[in-house]
């Protein structure tokens, strides 16, 4: 059932309180899970569950995935944030941790609410200087990804197609990825997947808001040194000068190094909240 909006409520506050989230545990520093573009909480929920007996973890849908809304909008890293800021207005001293999409809206919230965040834990975090540079990144990729990434009218089709007509073959195509992971790829719209990618990754100034925070603030990267979604060589350019950055590379791994070796993160995650 469709809940109704409240008379005093506008319809942007609205969807601001229905953004879906999950805790688990109740004790210790609270830390707050961003999942990239296409996941959701369900990216996190069984992989961080350990972390939960030292500090209190709370899992969010960003605006146009999971269980959250999906409005006709434009997903721009700012919309994201005052969505998100609705969700975590009251907390304090928070650990944010985010994955690729979800990495880029973590730096955001945190230079706009400084008050609120401890510090910083980016996964697969995608730098590549500007709109131009994603474009000519994304357009030496193979065929497929690369219509997918630098042609909105092609990627919209192949969400419409994914959600619709694929989604009974990813599990068989996916092998090698979660069968939760995989279903997530259906469950948002094709206008929250364009618009996020167009103008959040590559239409956001992400080098801006890095520049904005405390240079002394707590910043640490984990990375895979063979990602191809989000190249080492980005995020290492947007780490240099930064000398309280802090980044943990993967051998080997690719965009996702929860997903490939979960005990490696969970480890390099224990250490900073001890930091």
């Amino acid at each position: 059932m469709r809940k109704s909006r409240p008379k005093h409520l506008s319809y942007a506050k609205f969807l601001a309180i229905m953004l879906y989230s999950e805790k688990l545990g109740d004790e210790g520093e609270t830390m707050v899970f961003l999942h990239g573009i296409a996941g959701s909480t369900r990216y996190w929920k069984s992989r961080v569950k350990p972390l939960a007996h030292h500090h209190q973890l709370l899992l969010v849908d960003l605006l146009g995935y999971g269980q959250s809304p999906k409005p006709w909008t434009k997903y721009t890293v700012d919309r994201h944030v005052d969505e998100l800021y609705q969700v975590l207005r009251d907390e304090k001293a928070m650990t944010i941790v985010g994955h690729s999409f979800g990495a880029i809206v973590a730096i955001a919230f945190c230079a706009r609410f400084p008050h609120l965040v401890k510090r910083l834990i980016l996964i697969s975090l995608p730098y590549f200087g500007d709109k131009q540079g994603a474009i000519k990144y994304f357009g030496e990729s193979h065929l497929a990804e690369r219509y997918v990434t630098t042609n909105i009218a092609f990627a919209a089709l192949a969400c419409m197609m994914t959600r619709w007509v694929l989604r009974w073959f990813l599990p068989y195509v996916l092998r090698d990825m979660p069968g939760e992971v995989v279903e997530d790829l259906t469950r948002h719209t094709w206008r929250s997947y364009t618009s996020s990618l167009w103008d959040g990754v590559y239409g956001h100034d992400l080098f801006a808001d890095a520049d904005s925070l405390d240079p002394n603030f707590n910043v640490l990267c984990l990375h895979g040194s063979a990602d191809k979604t989000a190249p080492l060589s980005g995020v290492q350019k947007l780490l240099a000068n930064r000398s309280q950055w802090k980044i943990q590379i993967l051998a080997d791994g690719d965009h996702h190094p929860l997903l490939r070796n979960q005990q490696w993160c969970l480890e390099q995650i224990a250490l900073a909240m001890k930091n």
